[in-house]
């Protein structure tokens, strides 16, 4: 690669994005090639990002978190422009999901500079595009917790989240149509994935591959409190699947509405209110995976 375009989120995972944007831009640079490097503060994220990509980069690379990379998809999407990611912020999951190393900038660079890009798959909602998981229900409004919150770091904010949001949840009614086959649900949520987890390592879709040609859906009947926090536990290992309450779907056309105003959640951030469709784009986008 001869000319790279950096974009940086200082600020990610409560300040550490600097430190990791120092040792990935280094391992960029060592290639010889042209290397630029730009900072965001997140509100102009996008427009950072359109600044980036306007400059014709063979390559751009974003170092920061889910939500860095969620903004990274709608400039590259559809585009010749290869993504690389150098994980930088609190979940990581889109990273975690493609086997890029998350706690090494100058690893995840070097499989940057010395590798080749990779087509995967994009869901768009709209006009937006993400890469990971959208989710309806109990996990969306876990997520707007989750980002409401300062304290505590990394996974224990979204557990601390979960266990309040809990408190008060009562079961939501769901018309899911994939493919044009309807599945009525009275439950707490449905997980879209396109890659396998969210909240910093939940494996709420652990079967789901980002270049299959498919989305998989996780719903989740309604079930008691206690049972519900059981069923937490094990989404980090994925076995959630396998509980009575649990349905797993395919798809490549996905229709979600409710009777209840719910906002719908991808990659982290907030989407619109049901009802909305989700479509499956092949190959909609190369990033650089292990």
């Amino acid at each position: 690669m001869t000319f790279v375009s950096v974009v940086v989120n200082p600020a990610a995972a409560a300040g550490t994005g600097a430190a990791a944007a120092d040792a990935a831009i280094a391992e960029l640079r060592s290639g010889g090639g042209k290397v630029t490097v730009r900072q965001t503060d997140g509100p102009d994220v996008t427009a950072v990002l359109a600044a980036a990509i306007a400059d014709q980069p063979d390559v751009l690379v974003v170092c920061g978190g889910d939500g860095m990379v969620h903004a990274a998809l709608q400039v590259v999407a559809e585009k010749s422009v290869p993504l690389g990611v150098v994980p930088a912020g609190t979940g990581n999951d889109f990273a975690r999901s493609l086997g890029i190393p998350l706690h090494d900038p100058a690893a995840a660079s070097r499989l940057i500079r010395t590798g080749t890009a990779r087509p995967l798959d994009l869901a768009r909602v709209g006009q937006t595009w993400f890469g990971s998981v959208l989710a309806c229900g109990f996990d969306s409004r876990v997520n707007a917790r989750t980002n409401r919150m300062r304290w505590p770091r990394g996974r224990s904010r979204y557990t601390l989240a979960t266990f309040a949001e809990l408190a008060g949840f009562r079961p939501l009614d769901f018309v899911v149509e994939v493919d044009g086959v309807s599945h009525d649900l009275t439950g707490m949520f449905v997980a879209v994935g396109n890659t396998a987890s969210y909240g910093g390592g939940m494996r709420i879709c652990p079967d789901a591959v980002p270049d299959d040609g498919h989305l998989d859906l996780t719903l989740v009947s309604a079930v008691p409190r206690l049972e519900m926090l059981r069923m937490f536990s094990a989404v980090y290992k994925g076995t959630h699947v396998h509980h009575p309450a649990v349905r797993t779907l395919r798809g490549q056309t996905i229709r979600i509405s409710s009777t209840t105003d719910i906002v719908a959640y991808a990659d982290g951030e907030p989407l619109n209110a049901l009802p909305l469709t989700i479509t499956l784009h092949p190959a909609a986008a190369q990033v650089f995976t292990p």
